[in-house]
């Protein structure tokens, strides 16, 4: 790892940090009073159900402003509808980041098992000469894949 601290200053690259979360969309619990022998009336909208996720990535270099993209996924239990993030949607924000910034990117990932997904590494990453992947915590799963990618 020591080999590649410089690796962003000397490509004039990004480095760029990328996470996710979650959130339901239940309303909160109503809860009121009422003077003794009187009912209380609580108002509380909507159904109750569903997701919103992000995925977001804060993107730094030295002399620039940093940057911030993300990509926001609605799920409300409709047939067919997607709950989570795909590899499709990862895909995307690295190339859309890519895009706006228009420079190389070093792109670390926390470790977590569906962004090392097969799919990922040959149809995306693989073969961009602006890409750089690292993988906190997953060094050894990663390694092979990232010896793939790393720009030289």
């Amino acid at each position: 790892m020591a080999g590649d601290k410089s690796a962003a200053r000397d490509l004039g690259a990004f480095i760029c940090f990328e996470d996710e979360a979650g959130q339901g969309l239940r309303p909160p619990k109503g809860r009121t009073w009422a003077p003794c022998g009187a009912r209380p009336l609580v108002r509380v909208r909507g159904a109750g159900g569903g997701r919103v996720s992000i995925a977001g990535v804060a993107c730094y270099r030295p002399g620039d402003r940093p940057h911030l993209f993300y990509t926001l996924l609605v799920y409300r239990r409709r047939k067919g509808e997607a709950k989570g993030f795909s590899w499709q949607d990862y895909r995307d924000l690295i190339i859309a980041t890519h895009h706006n910034l228009s420079a190389p990117l070093v792109w670390c990932w926390d470790y977590v098992a569906r962004h090392i997904i097969p799919v990922l590494w040959p149809t995306v990453l693989c073969g961009r000469r602006w890409l750089v992947v690292l993988v906190a915590g997953g060094e050894r799963v990663a390694s092979a894949a990232v010896g793939h990618i790393t720009l030289r």
